[in-house]
């Protein structure tokens, strides 16, 4: 058990980590730190909450283990910020979807008298904020963790350790091949999602009425919010774009298949698609 956890920036990813320490034994003290006042107002009547600082620095002050959950842009700053009231032997790690550069630009930051280790559980919603977060958020999850090639072998056993904790089935990966994996499997997703959504917004408002669960079912991630999106696409923008670029390649055979008739091909891409998703592993 930690002594103390502090989590930075609790949102949905954040704020069920907290939730999920307090009801999982996982920290006998968590403390947290919100930008805004009225957060760490709220946040400070929670029974998972043990005490909020009005500051990032005198959050982590004591702490064992220091979650970022900033949006990604953020998380670099954060760390640079803290690194000089962390105490000796410390562990930060991130919850952001892109890991290459924050893994090493972290482990930059705090290097000579912390650890820093990137993490990004692959859980969550398009819903946004503390309050719609979950102690059982991470139950049965990935978590990836993307150390530094220079980061302590002893910090990462604690992390992964961590996560397992909250529940989540931790997987050790270079960073930059995380970015290339999530390019495709969250990335891309929700590129297509939003852009069909945009599409379908150009053509008669009305249609959406008559959406049934297909239409729900692929456009609900489309709901997320832009603005953390377009932190996430910046970040990650070469990865993404080889992956909408081989995306594109395939939906132009999809395209010709049909143009020609070659209804072979379009079931054959019909039944690759089907046989892909029916092997996806049962959700927790």
């Amino acid at each position: 058990m930690l002594e103390q956890l502090t989590v930075l920036a609790p949102g949905l990813i954040g704020g069920s980590v907290a939730r999920a320490a307090r009801a999982r034994g996982a920290a006998r003290r968590i403390v947290l730190w919100a930008r805004r006042a009225e957060a760490r107002i709220a946040l400070a009547e929670q029974p998972w909450c043990s005490a909020t600082s009005e500051t990032p620095e005198e959050a982590v002050e004591g702490a064992a283990l220091v979650v970022i959950a900033a949006p990604v842009d953020r998380i670099v700053p954060l760390a640079r910020q803290i690194a000089p009231r962390l105490k000796a032997g410390a562990i930060v790690c991130d919850v952001g979807s892109v890991k290459g550069e924050i893994s090493r630009l972290g482990h930059e930051a705090v290097h000579g008298k912390a650890h820093f280790v990137g993490t990004h559980p692959m859980a969550g919603s398009e819903k946004t904020g503390w309050e719609h977060g979950s102690a059982e958020m991470f139950e049965g999850r990935t978590c990836f963790v993307t150390p530094a090639d220079s980061t302590d072998a002893g910090a990462v056993a604690r992390v992964v350790s961590f996560w397992r904790d909250l529940g989540a089935e931790v997987v050790t990966i270079d960073p930059d091949k995380h970015d290339e994996i999530v390019a495709h499997i969250s990335h891309l997703p929700q590129l297509l999602a939003s852009s069909l959504c945009a599409f379908l917004a150009t053509r008669d408002p009305a249609w959406r009425n008559y959406a049934g669960g297909g239409l729900r079912d692929t456009t609900r991630i489309a709901a997320s919010d832009p603005k953390l999106w377009r932190t996430i696409l910046e970040e990650n923008r070469d990865e993404v774009l080889r992956a909408l670029r081989r995306f594109q390649d395939d939906l132009e055979g999809f395209h010709a298949a049909l143009a020609n008739r070659d209804f072979l091909e379009v079931m054959s891409r019909l039944e690759r698609g089907r046989a892909y998703r029916d092997k996806f592993r049962p959700s927790p």
